[in-house]
This record gives structure tokens, C-alpha cells and sequence, in this order.
């Protein structure tokens, strides 16, 4: 788990006789960065591993034993967004089908990956539910990383499991948003044609790198780095953004979908 992980990397660190910032500075990272990930709020990136073992002088310790690193249940195409997305000081995300992952309940991501083809067996599925709900500790820390929700009104409409399945999902984004852990907008089908319309985009900042944006479709991924790329797609999901609901009136709307939802499992 990431917490015993960071509490070991604490104590090389303390052991080495190096601050965090010292740390940070020998593995080419932010202080805030290996804050995190002694806290259990973060898991490194495979290459971040590497650094903190050079610096450290472990070995391959860090690198090997990564949570998740002897586990692949996610495809091959988002393994690389999975880990900056858990570095990342910014989210925001864009669904037009399907809550994005990162704020999935365990039901929900059950019935998910349960339609998916090829089918996948139950302890797969198992597997890969607890790797997806995992990624959401990140939403732990009260503050970082910010995240943005985008939400296409088909996200609330299209069922996925049972009513109630549906309907915690929603409440579940409404809370996270009442709490203030996210910010989360609904654009309705009177918008009609928007930027982004087809497919699921994710854009992530971060402290010492420059920002990149996921963009995936069926069975595909990818990661975008070149600064001309991403901007088009921060310009895009900037006009989307101006399409949605304002944030009370897209709060009101997922609570008063959850509760139809409610009512049908009656």
C-alpha cells in the first residue's frame, strides 16, 4: 500500500540525513511531491522510483516494490496517464458516456469494466475495480490535486448497473463537490454540438513539469505532450466549459437525476 511505502521512504531519507528538500533536489522532484508520497497520498511515477532509489542509495528497493508496480490491470495505453495523473497538482477531466475512473464508485466501476469485450473473468474485474477506486486517494489530500469535472448530461442519463447503482454514483459526485474536493459541471443536451464531443479527455498540470493531456477512445490512449496539442485541447475544453451549467444549477441536476433514479429502484 502507498502509505507503508512512504513511511519506508521517510525513513531512508531521515537515515540519509537529507530534509525533503534535499531529497527532492538529489531526485530531480518537488519538495511538495515527496511530501505526498511519504503521506500515502501519492504513488511515484516508475522513473520518479528510480531517482529517489539513486539518491538514496537503495538499490532498486523503491523502483521495485512501487505500489502497483508488480500489477497491470489497466491497459497498456493508460499506464503511463495513470501515473501522471497521480503526480498531478491539476485535473480536469471531460466524459461524454461514462464517469471518469477517478471518481467512480465501486459499483459503478463494476458495471463498467463488467460490459467490457473482450469479457474479462471476476477476479480480473475484481483486480481492476480495486486499481481503479485506488487511484482515487489522491482525492484524500482536502486540497490537491484541483480537480474539474465535465460532464456530458448522457454521463447521468446512460445507466450503468442498477438504479441505485446510478443513484450513489451521482451523490457521490454531488458530495464530492458540496465538500468543495472538486468542481463539477454538467453540460445539458440543449448545448448540442460542442468542442470535445467524442471522446474522453483528461488535461493535467503539475509543479515541475509542463502540462499534458490524455485523450482516449475505444481500446486507444494517448498522451499528449507537444505544447501546440495541448493548448488546442485546453482551448477546446475552455469552450465546452462555457457550454455547461453553472456549478449550482449542474449540483441541483445531479442530485434531482440521483433521486429519479431513486424513485425507479422503488
Amino acid at each position: 500500500m502507498a502509505k507503508p511505502y512512504g513511511e519506508w521512504l521517510r525513513e531512508q531519507r531521515v537515515k540519509a540525513g537529507m530534509t525533503q528538500q534535499q531529497l527532492a533536489d538529489a531526485a530531480i522532484m518537488t519538495r511538495t511531491h515527496i511530501t505526498h508520497i511519504e503521506a500515502g497520498r501519492r504513488v511515484p511515477s516508475e522513473e520518479d522510483a528510480k531517482r529517489l532509489d539513486r539518491a538514496l542509495d537503495t538499490g532498486d528497493v523503491l523502483t521495485n516494490f512501487r505500489p502497483g508496480a508488480d500489477a497491470h490491470p489497466v491497459p497498456d495505453y493508460f499506464e503511463s496517464a495513470m501515473q501522471f495523473e497521480q503526480q498531478a497538482s491539476i485535473i480536469r477531466e471531460f466524459a461524454v458516456s461514462y464517469v471518469p475512473g477517478l471518481l467512480q464508485t465501486p459499483e459503478y466501476a463494476r458495471a463498467v469494466i463488467g460490459s467490457a469485450y473482450p469479457p474479462v473473468s471476476a477476479e480480473e474485474r475484481d483486480r481492476a475495480v480495486d486499481t481503479r477506486i485506488e487511484r482515487a486517494h489522491v482525492l484524500k489530500d482536502p486540497v490537491e490535486p484541483i480537480v474539474w469535472a465535465l460532464l456530458d448530461e448522457a454521463v447521468l442519463r446512460r445507466p450503468m448497473g442498477s438504479p441505485a447503482v446510478m443513484a450513489e454514483q451521482l451523490h457521490h459526485i454531488a458530495d464530492l463537490a458540496e465538500r468543495g474536493r472538486i468542481r463539477a459541471h454538467v453540460i445539458p443536451y440543449s448545448a448540442g454540438s460542442y468542442p470535445l464531443l467524442g471522446s474522453m479527455v483528461r488535461l493535467m498540470w503539475f509543479e515541475d513539469q509542463p502540462p499534458i493531456a490524455y485523450v482516449e477512445g475505444v481500446q486507444t490512449g494517448k498522451v499528449h505532450d507537444i505544447a501546440a496539442v495541448v493548448e488546442h485541447i485546453q482551448g477546446s475544453y475552455d469552450l465546452a466549459l462555457a457550454e455547461a451549467l453553472p456549478f449550482q444549477e449542474s449540483l441541483a441536476l445531479l442530485r434531482a437525476t440521483a433521486e429519479d433514479y431513486e424513485s425507479d429502484d422503488n
